[in-house]
């Protein structure tokens, strides 16, 4: 028999999203994401304070959202005086690696997953988690317990029903040929809000023209950290679909291209700070 998950274990966050870009919390849970995998899965609390600092946020505060991520079952404290990641937090984080490092977007006749769900009336919590679950997969709301998104996304639709124990109330379909009343490119304009999509482009943009290079790590954690909301909500449409001024492939170009320039002297300051070669 498997032995139960330790408490903190079992409360786990799932979302991978769940704090404002930019903001303290959202910052060290993108900093924590990004490095305590290559740092053996540990680091000494006065290492993880001092990179904070690095990225602006004064000791106090960063302490005070240190123990925020505790609660929300991101890391626990180890004996020796630092924090290591929840093995339970893994597979979200790895799920984010796969989406924020390896963006990938749908060419004409590439398959497309429907969603149908109907959730019992008594498990509206359970409802309402789904489909805002569903939401930060990227998936498009074709009408009330249907959705729509890429087919390759399938793997993580899965996971997800898993998670939320509702894989026995959703039926998957998939589809190279979804055929609405009015033209596709219409029908997509409804599913999903472009608008709200083109503003996060925008935002991120915006956002890396701030970046100073001359520091690579504040950057680098800061690139991502802004980033990494877009491969999730974005779930990549066919040109095909999108207004002729998407700015789509312009903040792809845009993180890879900063991405290439700051990630490797960042690395090597963390690795500095935390004491490894």
């Amino acid at each position: 028999m498997t032995p139960a998950l330790p408490l903190a274990a079992a409360e786990v966050v799932l979302d991978d999203i769940e704090a404002r870009p930019g903001s303290t919390t959202s910052l060290l849970r993108t900093l924590i994401g990004l490095y305590l995998r290559p740092l053996g899965g540990r680091i000494p609390s006065a290492a993880l304070v001092r990179l904070a600092g690095d990225l602006g946020i004064p000791a106090a505060r960063a302490r005070t959202a240190i123990t925020r991520l505790k609660q929300r079952g991101l890391l626990l404290a180890t004996a020796e005086a630092g924090y290591e990641l929840n093995p339970a937090a893994l597979p979200m984080l790895e799920r984010g690696d796969r989406r924020i490092f390896a963006v990938r977007t749908m060419a004409a006749g590439d398959e497309w997953m429907l969603v149908s769900a109907t959730i019992p009336e008594t498990r509206r919590d359970l409802r309402h988690q789904l489909r805002r679950r569903l939401h930060f997969l990227g998936a498009g709301a074709v009408t009330a317990g249907l959705w729509i998104l890429p087919a390759h996304l399938t793997e993580e639709v899965e996971q997800l029903l898993d998670e939320l124990d509702a894989r026995a109330y959703a039926t998957l379909f998939r589809t190279s040929d979804p055929m609405p009343a009015e033209p596709l490119a219409d029908a997509a304009a409804r599913w999903w809000d472009l608008r709200a999509l083109r503003a996060e482009h925008e935002r991120f943009l915006a956002s890396v023209a701030d970046l100073d290079p001359g520091r690579p790590f504040a950057a680098y954690v800061r690139l991502i950290d802004s980033w990494r909301v877009l491969p999730y909500i974005d779930p990549g449409l066919p040109a095909s679909l999108l207004p002729a001024d998407w700015p789509g492939a312009r903040s792809v170009r845009e993180f890879e291209r900063l991405s290439a320039a700051l990630g490797p002297g960042a690395r090597e300051h963390v690795h500095g700070v935390a004491g490894r070669s």
